[in-house]
């Protein structure tokens, strides 16, 4: 490839890893939205859900937004308000956006809230949510609903007026990779092309990549196909600062530098979340729908000081979780020579807020799908994170059907659950059944890829600048990962709880800092703190660190061996 396109060995390796071939490596540099854009009428029920909505939008009829409490469903509701509010409808005075309270109303639609929506609206759209919700939307009555989403479909869909979901059963799976906000975008494509064929022109839907981008890497959503176009494209939009909220809470966040996927799945998207997770479950989607800078301000300040919030409940959580998984895997008994299949742990008080979270932790440290679970009396909440190969969310529907949980549902990758006392351990039992059924466990401890070594010589900010040009980096397309061999620790710090900077090198060439999240959650922390002068073997994915108009090369540790 190196050859072929005279392009660096460095990112021709990253290429091939990727399985770009020679001849597609030009084209994959830069993605092309015009090129890579589905047909938006693939989708089932489509063009049926955008003559629906547009015909509510430019009659001036009434409607709601019913929006999931997370980035994905605050994302997708003010991608159709911003949408509105640019074609004239006038939003503040016809339309609701509402997102339900995670503690109160649960995930998804409810039949009160929907009932109520109904009785004063003329179109209801449910978007991130809606697929499974049959009693719920069944309260609309009269009233017209459309479900925007991408989670798990069952073998019936709900009775109302269209379903468009990449994931429903009797969809090729073709486009199962695409987020919420995705969704609502091609439903806006082919509004437009509706539009456009009546003689009129819509709104400017480029100027609303940002919050597909956003949707899309903090929903983990793969980086491939269509989804790379979204991100690399949605990147541009918010550097020019065009959306107030978006303004407002990357200014909060302090975000420094050129926007990437780690600002929209780190610095922004915890934000976003943070009010659905410990605060008022609206105020998200709200900052993200605002245009007034000083109500985006305020709303920001307040996302700011609820993350911090989340971080210390989540602290508390994990470390009390992580003990009780660790504890049942070890008293864990094969049977059939067969391992551990989940990792789960459950508890009273936990916030429900923060249970998805945990569940995450616990997965990436054990490799195993993980389920965290909260209790409030007799009913109990939880979240649960799968690992690459393992359909969590079919086994949690399986679950429901089964009448071992009350409710449940989500995609491969994380689902959602809620379940009594009594349920609980026959449902975690049979879980594993099913989860072991489809491979889990069977991996051992996850194996630490590295595409190459480098000496720190070569790690230069112009071979980074290649390197990230090959991105966006994420869930389905990881960046490379590069081992320093035999490095001496010049200096080692902890910062923050759990978190630890080093400078390394090898006495040759330039010192190279390090920084090493969540390191004193294991041994990795304390082994390179009190290091005595041994040389290690470092190994992370490498970065452009920015601060202060300054841009060097910073390695993002994930783990160490003592040379």
């Amino acid at each position: 490839m190196a050859q072929q396109t005279g392009l660096a060995p460095a990112l021709c390796r990253t290429l091939a890893r990727l399985g770009v071939s020679a001849m597609d490596a030009p084209s994959y540099l830069e993605p092309s939205l015009r090129d890579l854009l589905p047909d938006p009428r693939s989708l089932l029920d489509m063009e049926t859900a955008a003559t629906r909505f547009l015909q509510a939008a430019q009659s001036g009829q009434r409607i709601a937004v019913f929006a999931d409490y997370d980035v994905d469903g605050g994302t997708s509701g003010a991608l159709l308000i911003h949408w509105l509010r640019e074609l004239g409808y006038p939003v503040d005075e016809r339309a609701t956006l509402y997102v339900p309270d995670r503690i109160d109303e649960g995930y998804g639609p409810n039949a009160p809230a929907i009932a109520e929506l109904a009785a004063n609206h003329d179109l209801i759209v449910c978007v991130d949510c809606g697929t499974l919700s049959h009693d719920a939307l069944a309260a609309a009555g009269d009233t017209d609903v459309v479900v925007l989403d991408h989670h798990l479909g069952g073998e019936t869909l709900p009775n109302v007026h269209a379903v468009v979901n990449p994931n429903r059963q009797d969809e090729s799976g073709d486009l199962a990779h695409l987020c919420a906000a995705a969704v609502v975008f091609l439903m806006l494509v082919e509004t437009g092309r509706q539009m456009r064929e009546a003689g009129n022109t819509g709104p400017n839907l480029l100027n609303l990549l940002d919050f597909v981008a956003l949707a899309t890497v903090a929903d983990v959503a793969p980086l491939i196909g269509v989804n790379r176009a979204f991100v690399r494209q949605g990147l541009k939009v918010l550097a020019q600062r065009h959306h107030t909220g978006l303004v407002a809470l990357a200014d909060s966040a302090g975000m420094d530098g050129p926007p990437t996927s780690y600002h929209l799945g780190f610095l922004l998207g915890p934000r976003i979340n943070a009010g659905g997770r410990i605060g008022k479950a609206d105020l998200g989607a709200r900052l993200l729908a605002s245009v007034d800078p000083q109500e985006a301000h305020a709303m920001a300040a307040q996302l700011e000081i609820l993350n911090r919030e989340r971080r210390e409940i989540e602290n508390l959580t994990r470390e009390v979780a992580m003990d009780q998984a660790q504890n049942r895997l070890e008293a864990h008994t094969p049977e059939s020579n067969r391992p551990a299949a989940l990792a789960w742990a459950a508890d009273d008080g936990w916030h429900p807020g923060v249970v998805g979270i945990v569940a995450s932790r616990m997965k990436e440290a054990t490799n195993l799908p993980a389920i965290v679970i909260g209790f409030d009396g007799d009913a109990g909440k939880g979240s649960g994170r799968s690992v690459s190969g393992v359909d969590l969310g079919h086994a949690i529907q399986k679950l429901v059907a089964e009448g071992l949980l009350e409710k449940g549902g989500g995609h491969k990758m994380a689902a959602g659950l809620s379940l009594t006392r009594d349920q609980l351990e026959p449902a975690m039992e049979r879980l594993e059944e099913l989860l072991a059924k489809q491979g889990a466990g069977l991996g051992g401890p996850a194996a630490l890829k590295l595409d190459a070594m480098l000496m720190p010589g070569a790690a230069q900010t112009d071979l980074v600048t290649k390197i990230e040009s090959a991105g966006p980096y994420g869930a389905g397309a990881p960046g490379p990962r590069f081992a320093f061999a035999s490095q001496k620790i010049f200096f080692a710090k902890r910062v923050g709880e759990s978190h630890l900077k080093i400078s390394f090198g090898d006495g040759m060439g330039p010192r190279i800092d390090a920084i090493c999240f969540g390191a004193f959650d294991g041994p990795l922390g304390p082994a390179l703190q009190d290091h005595n002068g041994a040389l290690f073997h470092l190994a992370g994915r490498l970065e452009i660190n920015r601060w202060q108009g300054r841009e060097s090369v910073q390695l993002r540790l994930e783990d160490a061996a003592e040379a």
